[in-house]
C-alpha cells in the first residue's frame, strides 16, 4: 500500500474512528461528532472523503468500520501521537495536558523520520550509563527549579560511580 496523504483533519477523524471502534466494535456518526466536538455535517463530509480513499466502510445511517488500509493509517497516526506525547512528558518534563495538546498538533506535520529518531533517543537515554533515567529526572528537576541540585562536576562523578558499580556487578 502506498502511504496516503491525509489532511490533519482527516487524520483526526480516522484516529477517532479507530478509538471508537476499539471501545464499541463499530463507530457511528454521532459518536465521532461527540468525540471531536464537530457537527454532523462535518462528520458526513469527512466520512465521504475517507470512504472515497478506501480507508473506511461507510454508508449513510450505517455503522462505520475501518478497512485494512484505514487501520494501518490510523495505527500510524496513533503511534506518532503516542511517541510525541511520551517524548514531551518523559524527556522534556512537560505536563500531560500540554503534552497531549502538542502531540495532537505536531503528529500531523512532523516527518516520520523525526518521530522515529525521538523514539530512538528515548531508548538510548534509558540504556546510556552516562545519563539514562538520572539525566531525564535531572532535566525535569531543572525545569521545575530553574537550577540543578548540585554542580555539574559532582553530577558527573555520581554518574561515573554508578557506571563503575554497574560494571563490577
Amino acid at each position: 500500500m502506498e502511504p496516503q496523504q491525509l489532511s490533519a483533519s482527516l487524520e483526526d477523524y480516522i484516529e477517532a474512528i479507530y478509538h471508537i471502534i476499539s471501545e464499541k466494535q463499530v463507530a457511528r456518526g454521532k459518536d465521532i461528532s461527540a468525540r471531536l466536538s464537530v457537527s454532523g455535517a462535518s462528520v458526513t463530509e469527512a466520512l465521504r472523503a475517507l470512504s472515497k480513499k478506501g480507508l473506511i466502510n461507510y454508508a449513510p445511517y450505517e455503522v462505520i468500520t475501518l478497512t485494512d488500509d484505514g487501520r494501518v493509517i490510523a495505527e500510524d497516526v496513533i503511534r506518532r501521537h503516542n511517541s510525541l506525547k511520551q517524548f514531551f512528558t518523559n524527556v522534556l518534563a512537560i505536563d500531560e495536558p500540554l503534552a497531549e495538546e502538542g502531540a495532537c498538533k505536531i503528529e500531523h506535520t512532523a516527518p516520520p523520520q523525526i518521530i522515529n529518531r525521538m523514539v530512538e533517543f528515548i531508548k538510548f537515554l534509558d540504556i546510556c550509563p552516562r545519563g539514562g533515567k538520572d539525566l531525564i529526572s535531572g532535566f525535569a528537576n531543572y525545569c521545575r527549579e530553574g537550577r540543578t541540585p548540585e554542580s555539574c562536576a559532582s553530577c558527573i562523578l555520581h554518574c561515573m560511580d554508578n557506571t563503575t558499580e554497574s560494571s563490577t556487578k
